[in-house]
């Protein structure tokens, strides 16, 4: 590197290097406006959902005989990890996970193959299952939540309505899908009276074929008269209820229309699937989700210019209930404001510090780097995001080091009598290598997150990417833009300083001096203190809280209401409305969007939709500001523990950063006897109710659901010539209604639906009265052939991979994190662990699980990142001994850290975790540099003590200076309540560590080369 000199090339072709540079700063500012914008980076969602129905099956019947056989399948995909399954009466759903370090480009195989195993295996499942049914875009996100509503509207107007705009909006490549929620698909109710076909003899099943053959597509044929070919098509009445009530059903020697013996309607399913409500009334929600590596900026231009030409029915209202592009331009405002704090506050260092003169050759640096930065992230396809912005943040104090270094080089040589040009050749000669070395260090400090194998790995992988491109470009910069920008600018005979100053750095330096001395003469008390220093933050570290990932900054809260397992959708909506009439005229909320029956859609990345079940509602409630969801959520939470959705276990939530967690404290119970499971979680949730920092402890799966049963009596249904088959699809028709054709009007298709009239159909107590038909058509009691009994069943079953399991889980109050309240936990069920039945098992899930697994992923990569840090080390010193020195200055950060994050009671989250990684390739940095000065020194002839001495004081200033740019450049970031922790632990670290290697490594060096300090003397 040495025998070409880059900064001679560069100052010789300033020209050529001035022309890049402008040309650098326009393709950088292009970049930056086409780079794409989003509220967080996207990363693998790595769970597929499987659905299957068998109408009449137990929720037993459903574990054993459908999802034990496709669990056992789906284990053999690729990357398995696990596959979460809950049954319920008729209902399957499992959520199959492939491991967290799946590489993200392998997802899609694994899901294919899930696929493949699912339809290979379709036919093994039991006669009536219906699927099973698989939703790989789970993980799509949709950007944009549009609520069309309307005073006295249909649901069928709201659906038409939806249609169209959704027509409209997929015009538009930008644009990859719309989603629909909350749709009630029209059907044409049949309502037959028992008493009435009895006395005709007409069986239902005769009307039901009759409907079948009238709503069957007919081929009439065609004609052809020789010069045209002419379809032939049948024709019945326009109105749906009067062409179905039209239909001939043949009654003896007679032929009735059907709505002389049933009533027509056409209306709406009974009970719905899902119901969907905004701000009180019922609701069609679109998803609008963004085609990849688009600009949310452009989603919001076509939705509003969208909704603007959309001539929409007078009454009809759209808004938007969830608006990503908003939340990407405040965040980005944000962040921006922050970022130009960041750069006013590192210009002014340098200018204050360096000189005007000087000051300007580094400021002229920063747009420079920042706009190869921003080239290079638009070929590498990262957006400006949470983790991209805030990385381009620390980059900021970071990327000016170099520069720093360089222009210091320069000055201290034209101090000594060189003149410009080849005091910009001699800055490349002493400082390119060590800055370089320096360079690499540091942003291998940050390399552990770039290659974690996890999915809160590629949440933050850009902010490596970001980091290690700037300061890269920085070095890049230094060795090239600065040299020749100082040659141009750097007084001619070195900056002159006002006597005043002067004297004030002549005291400071005095001072260090001094300092050294003392450092070198009184080593083991310098490196015993600081060895008792790093213990106590040790220490100080356990007092820390820990943290997963910290709450959003977003305005939205969540309510989630549970009703008993085997309620009614209508019991979860009204419980739903309690909370909606609650929150009506709230000057505080701005919107209430209630989904009843399943949980809001992915309109954030870190949301995890919560899977179809009638007893479960949530209502996303915006708040005006972050204040007002505060005051919000305090009332929300008072009026429901004074009653408010009494019916519900009712749950009031905030959104978090990072990966989806359930609960922050779980614990779950894996064993083959649901009785036991339950025995055992309640000792555990009796255990967890004693902390007071938990909130409301429960079990996902408890009580029992009580079910009708019939028992049969054989001899009569023989009597009467019926079949469990037929008595079964009779009480099916009876009750819930058959479905008995499809009638297609235009491009709509309308269910058939055949069922008895009455409002007893659906009273327990009249089930014994329902009516049947034997062999001959005549009508039969339901009490004569079967006795109906109350029994108590299994309304749900939760399993993990084949194993029974439940689960105890817990909110935890403000103020304390999930992580540290699991990890207490854990220690007080020893007692129970220990006690557990052979077959039963217990493990720890919530934020302490998802942390550990975070962790996990970066102790894999450690090691290799290690490796590659010493040989960079290696390289540079090329000793043993200096490699050894550098490393033991390494954890000097862990005492800031430590003492800040305790002053500022500021959990230890996983963030901070990173930015105590990134502290240690920062002090190794000021290390290097260091320890590259005494080489230096030496290499001159210095005695050892003097080299030390001098080095320290040489480098003291650059390494303070870069130090102190950094540490006031994250002053901005420290606000973030993403980014605060990380910025602190940075902060605190770095303004400790730079001070006391001045001071460590100078007692290190004495300490180790104490033979060779002896009979020197120090010249001055």
């Amino acid at each position: 590197m040495i025998s070409f000199n880059l900064s001679a090339w560069a100052v010789r072709h300033g020209a050529l290097v001035g022309f890049f540079a402008v040309v650098l700063c326009l393709a950088g500012l292009d970049s930056y406006l086409k780079l794409g914008r989003s509220e967080d980076p996207s990363y693998a969602i790595k769970v597929v959902n499987v659905v299957a129905l068998w109408p009449g099956a137990s929720a037993q019947e459903m574990r054993d005989q459908v999802a034990d056989p496709i669990e056992e399948k789906l284990q053999t995909i690729p990357y398995f990890d696990r596959i979460d399954t809950y049954a319920t009466p008729g209902y399957l759903a499992m959520q199959v996970w492939v491991k967290d370090h799946t590489p993200p480009a392998q997802v899609p195989q694994s899901f294919y193959q899930l696929r493949k195993k699912l339809y290979d295996m379709a036919g093994t499942l039991p006669e009536g299952v219906q699927g099973p049914f698989v939703d790989d875009e789970f993980g799509d996100v949709d950007s944009v939540l549009l609520a069309i509503k309307g005073e006295g509207a249909s649901p069928h107007d709201l659906e038409r309505i939806a249609d169209r705009l959704q027509i409209a909006l997929l015009r538009h490549s930008e644009i990859s899908r719309i989603r629909s929620y909350g749709k009630q698909p029209r059907q044409v109710l049949v309502e037959y009276d028992d008493a009435r076909i009895g006395t005709l003899g007409v069986p239902p099943e005769a009307i039901s074929a009759a409907l079948a053959d009238f709503t069957r597509q007919h081929d009439a044929g065609s004609l052809d008269n020789g010069q045209q070919r002419l379809r032939i098509s049948l024709a019945a009445d326009d109105g749906l209820a009067g062409a179905i009530g039209a239909v001939p059903i043949p009654v003896g020697h007679s032929v009735l229309r059907l709505d002389d013996l049933a009533q027509v309607t056409v209306g709406y399913p009974a009970p719905p699937s899902q119901i969907v409500r905004h701000d009180g009334q019922h609701a069609v929600i679109l998803g609008v989700v963004m085609a990849e590596g688009e600009n949310l900026a452009r989603i919001d231009r076509i939705v509003t210019r969208t909704l603007a030409e959309a001539n929409l029915p007078q009454g009809i209202e759209v808004q938007r209930v969830a608006n990503q592009p908003a939340v990407v331009d405040d965040a980005i405002q944000e962040f921006m404001t922050a970022f130009v704090e960041a750069l006013v506050i590192v210009l002014a260092v340098c200018l204050v510090v360096l000189g005007w003169r000087t000051g300007i050759v580094v400021a002229l640096s920063v747009p420079v780097v920042l706009a190869i930065t921003f080239v290079v992230m638009r070929a590498m396809g990262i957006e400006l995001h949470r983790v991209s912005l805030g990385a381009l943040i620390i980059a900021l104090g970071l990327l000016v080091d170099d520069a720093i270094i360089a222009i210091e080089s320069m000055l201290r040589s034209i101090e000594a009598g060189k003149s410009r040009r080849e005091a910009a050749g001699m800055a490349w000669n002493s400082t390119a290598f060590p800055m370089l070395t320096g360079t690499l260090v540091t942003f291998i400090g940050f390399m552990p997150v770039g290659f974690a194998p996890s999915s809160t790995g590629e949440y933050l992988a850009s902010m490596f990417w970001v980091i290690a491109i700037a300061l890269i470009a920085s070095w890049l910069v230094a060795v090239m833009l600065t040299p020749w920008l100082g040659v141009h600018l750097l007084p001619a005979q070195g900056h002159r300083h006002s006597p005043r100053i002067q004297r004030l750095q002549d005291r400071v330096n005095e001072g260090l001096r001094r300092a050294v001395h003392w450092a070198v003469d009184h080593y083991g008390k310098v490196i015993g203190t600081i060895a008792a220093l790093f213990l106590l933050a040790g220490l100080g570290f356990v007092t820390v809280q820990k943290q997963f990932f910290p709450v959003s900054e977003r305005v939205d809260l969540f309510v989630q209401l549970r009703l008993p397992q085997g309620s009614s959708i209508e019991a979860t909506a009204r419980a739903a409305a309690e909370v909606e009439r609650f929150l009506d005229g709230d000057p505080d909320a701005t919107s209430v969007t209630t989904y009843v029956g399943q949980g809001p859609p992915r309109f954030w990345l870190a949301l995890n939709p919560a899977l179809p079940n009638p007893a479960y509602a949530e209502l996303v409630v915006l708040g005006r500001d972050i204040p007002a969801r505060e005051r919000l959520k305090e009332r929300l939470e008072q009026a429901l523990s004074q009653g408010l959705a009494g019916a519900a276990r009712a749950r009031v939530i905030r959104f978090s950063f990072g990966p989806p967690v359930a609960y922050p404290v779980e614990i779950r119970i894996s064993g083959p006897d649901p009785r036991e499971l339950r025995r055992i979680g309640d000792e555990v949730r009796g255990i967890m109710a004693q902390d007071r920092r938990m909130i409301d402890p429960h079990m996902n799966w408890n009580e029992l659901s009580p079910a009708l049963q019939l028992e049969i009596e054989p001899d009569r249904m023989r009597l009467l010539g019926l079949s469990l088959a037929q008595l079964a699809a009779r009480l099916h028709m009876a009750v819930d209604g058959a479905r008995a054709g499809v009638l297609r009007q235009q491009d709509e298709s309308l269910d058939v639906i055949l069922r008895a009239a009455g409002a007893r159909r659906n009273d327990p107590a009249f089930l014994s009265d329902t009516v049947v038909a034997n062999i001959d058509g005549r009508p039969v009691p339901l009490s004569q052939v079967a006795a109906v009994h109350v029994v108590n069943e299994e309304p749900i079953i939760w399993q993990r991979s084949r194993e029974e399991t439940l689960t105890v889980a817990a909110d935890v109050i403000d103020g304390v994190q999930g992580p540290d309240v699991g990890a207490a936990l854990w220690p007080q069920l020893d007692g129970i662990r220990a006690a557990l039945p052979p077959g039963y098992r217990m493990t720890q899930g919530g934020a302490w699980e998802e942390s550990m697994k975070a962790n996990l992923s970066i102790a894999k990569v450690f090691p290799g990142v290690l490796l590659l840090m010493l040989t960079v080390i290696m390289v540079q010193v090329q000793s043993v001994s200096r490699l050894v020195l550098i490393l033991l200055s390494a954890p000097l950060g862990l005492i800031g850290a430590s003492l800040v994050l305790n002053l500022t009671h500021t959990p230890f989250g996983f963030v901070a975790l990173l930015g105590l990684l990134a502290l240690s390739g920062m002090d190794i940095r000021n290390s290097v540099i260091l320890v590259d000065q005494v080489d230096a020194n030496l290499r001159r002839h210095m005695p050892m003590r003097q080299a030390i001495i001098e080095a320290t004081l040489l480098r003291a200033r650059p390494v303070a200076l870069t130090s102190t740019a950094a540490v006031l450049a994250l002053i901005p970031l420290s606000r973030s309540v993403f980014w605060g922790p990380m910025a602190l632990t940075i902060m605190g670290g770095l303004i400790l560590a730079t001070f006391m290697t001045i001071l460590f490594l100078p007692a290190l060096y004495a300490l180790w080369f104490r033979r060779q300090l002896s009979g020197t003397s120090e010249t001055t």
